[in-house]
């Protein structure tokens, strides 16, 4: 990431503000390890594991699964990153564009509440990956105080990295991603040479329905992304390269959960009840020898403390942009406090965490799609952010609209929203429209969720797009640079 003024120390001090230009001299590459690390999280495994328990797909469906997956998720959340380059401000903050300054506080609370659940799932998987450790290296029992210890302990150190900003983020992700890679080759090699490879391949092929629903399984935590996805690249030059910014996000999530969700499914074939483990972690322990799956889970754990510093960073905008008047490291506590209570209500109440985690995602996805399909639609026609109307909140900003709100934007998330969840099944809830159908019965109402609310976005009266003077035409702002 770029050294400027702003930025170049350890506490990142800018932030829901538009970036200056002069500040804006990172680099496309540098987004390798930031997709990275946002997935290197032993929850693929047991993701993985599922497309063979739950779902019952063979290896070569879950080989497409895998491959697929990502495609369709980063290549989202690159799409969506463009607008980061082009507005050189945090997702939520340019989302008031296109929802009006009070429109953007429903889908900006609603994502809010929902990266309190994407956390508490990580920051309860580190915790679970802590106390594994200790389990195997030192025969240290789990109970529930040394739960809530260990739970503080990962949050406290999340906080302590997202607070501090993205150049620490992006530093750590850096060395995360040459840890991950070394072992992830080790764990490989043990597999290859310890499987049963028969089993693995004589297994009788799925539904074709069950591969669509497992696509959105795995991609469901790659949606979560969408909306921060201009958290990462606003330090991107206006002509930074669109095609680059998607083909890197794609590209470094790619190399990470193509390989996982195999592992898993791999692991399932000789541990079956992998996916219904009653912690998504200890598993490694019973399958690896003790000198792969202590380095790997500690190589786990700081995946999943980099997980929850990303989204803990990108939360800290919306709370800004929520109207929490703090800086933006002190927004990030909120999360942190949040994500301590609700971990110990799942680690301490909840008797299945993957029952708990396959609910959480198939919500979380429809939650996330409806603001996709809106702020997507939108960037066909939107080419520039302005700054000064971005910042201002009151009546004089050139994104007021109707008293605050933008009613073409949120008319669409709102009916598209409701689209989703009338085609969505869960442990948790069951929409009306989710049985006797392709869409529902194919797990594809986050999908139903972005076609709805971006096609009424297109098709409604929209207020003018107003582009800053200083701008210039598109024909004056060139695409591409060198990657």
């Amino acid at each position: 990431m770029s050294k400027t003024a702003e930025n170049d120390g350890a506490l990142e001090t800018r932030g829901i503000e538009q970036v200056p230009d002069h500040e804006r001299t990172a680099r496309i590459r540098e987004l390798f390890p930031t997709w990275v690390g946002a997935n290197i999280s032993v929850l693929l495994l047991t993701m993985g594991a599922s497309l063979v328990v739950a779902y019952r797909l063979n290896f070569w469906q879950a080989l497409v699964v895998a491959a697929a997956a990502p495609v369709v998720s980063y290549g989202l959340v690159g799409l969506i990153g463009i607008a980061g380059k082009r507005g050189g401000a945090p997702g939520m903050a340019l989302s008031r564009a296109v929802f009006g300054q009070r429109g953007n506080l429903l889908p900006g609370s609603l994502i809010w509440v929902a990266r309190w659940g994407w956390e508490t799932i990580n920051a309860v998987t580190g915790a679970y990956a802590v106390l594994t450790v200790l389990d195997i290296v030192f025969g240290v029992r789990a109970n529930s105080v040394l739960d809530m210890v260990t739970l503080l302990a990962f949050v406290v150190a999340t906080f302590a990295i997202s607070g501090l900003g993205i150049n620490a983020v992006q530093k750590c992700n850096k060395y995360a991603t040459y840890l991950f890679g070394a072992f992830s080759v080790l764990v490989l090699g043990y597999l290859v040479v310890n499987t049963d490879w028969s089993a693995v391949f004589d297994r009788p092929a799925g539904t074709v329905a069950a591969m669509i629903t497992g696509v959105g399984l795995i991609a469901a935590g790659g949606v979560s992304w969408i909306p921060s996805a201009p958290d990462f690249t606003r330090y991107l030059p206006r002509t930074a390269s669109s095609k680059g910014i998607v083909g890197v996000t794609v590209g470094g999530a790619g190399i990470v959960v193509l390989p996982m969700v195999l592992m898993g499914m791999i692991m399932a074939v000789s541990t079956p009840d992998l996916a219904s483990a009653s912690d998504p972690v200890s598993f490694l322990g019973e399958i690896l020898p003790t000198w792969i799956a202590v380095p790997y889970l500690v190589i786990a754990l700081i995946g999943m403390l980099l997980i929850n510093s990303m989204s803990m960073y990108s939360a800290g905008f919306t709370a800004q942009t929520l109207g929490f008047t703090v800086p933006r490291h002190w927004a990030v506590s909120v999360n942190a406090v949040i994500s301590l209570i609700f971990g110990g209500v799942l680690m301490l109440v909840a008797t299945s965490f993957m029952g708990s985690f396959i609910a959480f995602l198939s919500l979380l996805a429809v939650a996330f799609s409806a603001w996709v399909g809106v702020f997507g639609a939108d960037m066909l026609r939107r080419r520039e952010y302005d700054g000064e109307a971005l910042a201002d909140t009151g009546r004089t900003s050139a994104y007021w609209y109707r008293g605050g709100f933008s009613p073409a934007a949120v008319a669409a998330w709102a009916v598209g929203l409701a689209a989703g969840l009338a085609f969505t099944t869960s442990d948790w809830f069951t929409g009306p429209l989710a049985a006797n159908n392709l869409i529902g019965e194919y797990g594809l109402g986050w999908v139903a969720t972005i076609v709805v609310s971006g096609l009424l976005y297109v098709v409604l009266p929209k207020p003018a797009v107003v582009v800053p003077a200083s701008a210039g035409t598109p024909a004056e702002r060139p695409e591409s640079v060198t990657v």
